[in-house]
């Protein structure tokens, strides 16, 4: 990962809204290839939002999106469909059909935007599952297996288009503190070994500070980015006392003076 190359995804001047409520307001970024981007902050600070903006599923009020110099927003028809598809989702809850298995969990964007021979999709399906450590469980139901495992099949089906940029939403919620190292763990080798861009929103620190390359920091008060840059950096020097506060779990009202 370099942020001397072109960016993997543009933001500029995002406003996000519902409903007349304005979540977000003139947000703008960067992305580049092959980072871990991290976006956090506290509940209700809009970082789901912002990413729902990001991946198509509502429009913004203002601004644009930039998939690989590519405008999302205003793209229509084919043209739509050919940029979302170098996009992978995980979905908060992992949003599994429970009615399908494991397998066919995972096939279903190949389904959706490929015309390959079956026998094919389930090769390509299966070579996902073994990836995540999920190759003996094709034929299960997702009731039938644990929340990582389920993030886990999850992962694998954001992944199957082979996609340049991968969306994770909360990853770890839900997760108890070894099977969240062990997702934090899975990230990292997926992002080396197919050099894939990860965008996850969280507010779990031991997995930010374990994989996030770089991050920025919504504000529900200012509904836009109050800090951007390394974790750790922004653990140990910040000006800003909700930042402060934020990576060093302490509440607003005994926040010491940051320069400390």
């Amino acid at each position: 990962m370099t942020t001397t190359s072109k960016p993997i995804i543009t933001v500029r001047n995002l406003t996000a809204a519902y409903g007349g409520n304005t979540i977000l307001e003139n947000v703008s970024f960067d992305v580049y290839p092959g980072e871990i981007f991290i976006i956090l902050g506290g509940s209700g600070c809009g970082k789901s939002t912002l990413m729902k903006h990001v991946i198509g599923l509502y429009p913004p009020v203002t601004g644009e999106v930039l998939i690989e110099g590519q405008e999302l927003v205003s793209a229509r028809g084919d043209k739509r469909k050919e940029i979302l598809s170098r996009l992978g989702v995980m979905y908060q809850s992992g949003a599994l059909f429970g009615s399908m298995n494991i397998l066919e969990n995972v096939k279903l964007p190949l389904e959706e935007f490929t015309s390959l021979p079956k026998r094919v999709m389930n090769t390509i399906a299966c070579n996902m599952l073994d990836r995540v450590g999920l190759g003996d469980y094709t034929e299960y139901l997702p009731s039938e297996i644990s929340g990582g495992m389920q993030k886990r099949a999850a992962i694998a089906r954001a992944m199957v288009l082979d996609p340049s940029i991968i969306f994770l939403d909360e990853p770890s919620a839900g997760l108890d503190p070894i099977t969240s190292a062990e997702l934090d763990d899975l990230i990292l080798s997926l992002s080396r070994e197919f050099g894939v861009t990860f965008i996850i929103v969280t507010h779990e620190l031991p997995s930010i500070f374990a994989i996030c390359d770089r991050s920025i920091m919504l504000d529900k008060q200012t509904k836009g980015i109050v800090a951007e840059g390394k974790p750790l950096e922004l653990k140990k020097r910040t000006d800003m006392p909700a930042v402060y506060a934020f990576f060093n779990r302490v509440p607003m009202n005994d926040n010491k003076d940051s320069s400390d």
